[in-house]
Formats: C-alpha cells, sequence, structure tokens
C-alpha cells in the first residue's frame, strides 16, 4: 500500500472520529419545570455559576478586553489558539531533533 492511500485512510478515519461524536450525541429530555443542560459547553460557564450559588453579591475584578459575538466565535478562537500553540510545539521539536541530527552527522564524519 502506497503513501496516498495510507494518509487518505488515516484522513478518514480522522474524519468518522470527529463526526461521529457530533452525529449521534443527542441532548437529554428536559422534565418540564427544569432548565435545558447545554451540550458542549465549557467549564467556565459552569464555574461561574457554581460562584453565582454560592457567592451571588460577587463582583469580578477583571472584565474581558474583548466579548466574542457569539460561543461559536469564542469556540473558533480558542481552536486556534490550540492550533498555534501545538504547531509552535512541534516546529520547535523539529528543530531541536534536525540540529541533533545535523550535529551527529558532522560528528561522525569528523571522527572517521
Amino acid at each position: 500500500m502506497n503513501k496516498n492511500w495510507q494518509n487518505g485512510l488515516m484522513l478518514l478515519a480522522v474524519i468518522v472520529l470527529i463526526s461521529y461524536p457530533l452525529l449521534t450525541v443527542k441532548a437529554a429530555k428536559v422534565a418540564p419545570g427544569q432548565e435545558a443542560v447545554a451540550l458542549f459547553t465549557g467549564a467556565d460557564g459552569q464555574a461561574e455559576a457554581v460562584i453565582r450559588q454560592l457567592a451571588p453579591d460577587y463582583q469580578p475584578w477583571a472584565t474581558p478586553v474583548m466579548e466574542p459575538p457569539s460561543g461559536e466565535i469564542e469556540s473558533l478562537l480558542f481552536a486556534l489558539q490550540a492550533a498555534l500553540g501545538a504547531g509552535f510545539i512541534g516546529y520547535y521539536f523539529g528543530v531541536r531533533r534536525e540540529r541533533a541530527r545535523q550535529r551527529a552527522a558532522t560528528g561522525s564524519s569528523r571522527a572517521a
């Protein structure tokens, strides 16, 4: 099996793994008089709700610099931040590995 087929199969597997939970997870049925539970919410909103229950008069000491217009934009910015961080880490380790490989190649050629 050549590399193109392997890459295509891996891409297909990633797409299936990403889309399966999004397509199969259903919201729980809500009893009358209860609030619906939002799926895929972050811990920030849950923590804010607990703080409001425990200390209703609490005033935050910092305010957001920018308030995204919607939850989707907020998720996009978070994913972009994660992707940039992962790219930076991958680049860093790639550079270190290549430098080590070059040092090993020049060191072994001097010894010969």
